[in-house]
């Protein structure tokens, strides 16, 4: 049995609570998770920009910048469900957001967004040499010495998916799968496509009572 992720899904609703929200509304809703933004990781940093771009699959997403002391700028962007739920729950904003861009400021000298591939063949490079074997070894290595399934793998509902699992697990589910272009839209924000896979993973071992 394969499990698909939620992600894609939750994304996609931007788009349909646009459709069922007045222009007004809707204007309202983004001025606002764009503010909330601005204000956590200004908790962290003191200079912070955010520019917001509509994504074709998946809404409106934020790209937040922000500069470290050697004036260096850091990019990374996130999905408006995901913000939206962040401000409603009980965690941290401040210290999620800012969390990322912790891990990109262990590389010195500044990390901008990649550079989107200008033709298919830039695309399916990218995919082939970077996204699949970064997914790859980061679940092999997360969970060594164990054996872990990881791949890509052609799904009849999704299309492409990077595919992980336990070849120990006999019962029940024991993979996760998630979209290709979903965790190429990550790799494409200067996120880890790799934490998506490393979390369904361990909802599986959870599940199966292996942590």
């Amino acid at each position: 049995m394969k499990k698909m992720t939620t992600n894609e899904k939750t994304n996609a609703e931007s788009n349909n609570e646009q459709e069922t929200m007045s222009k007004e509304k809707w204007d309202e809703l983004i001025r606002a998770v764009r503010h909330n933004g601005l204000v956590s990781l200004k908790k962290h940093f003191d200079e912070v920009e955010v520019q917001v771009l509509n994504q074709e699959m998946y809404g409106p997403v934020f790209i937040y910048q922000v500069k470290d002391d050697s004036n260096d700028v850091y990019a990374c962007g996130f999905f408006l469900r995901e913000l939206i739920t962040l401000f409603q729950s009980d965690r941290n904003p401040a210290e999620w957001m800012a969390s990322f861009f912790v891990e990109l400021m262990k590389t010195k000298g500044g990390n901008l967004l990649p550079k989107p591939p200008e033709s298919e063949e830039e695309t399916i490079a990218l995919i082939d040499k970077v996204l699949v074997p970064q997914c790859v070894k980061a679940v092999q290595e997360e969970f060594a010495p164990e054996k872990v399934h990881a791949g890509l793998e052609l799904n009849e509902e999704h299309g492409p998916v990077i595919e992980a699992g336990f070849p120990s697990i006999r019962e029940g589910n024991n993979v996760c799968a998630f979209p290709v272009h979903l965790l190429f839209t990550h790799l494409m924000l200067n996120r880890d496509p790799s934490e998506l896979l490393l979390q369904g993973l361990y909802k599986i071992r959870e599940e199966h009572g292996m942590n």
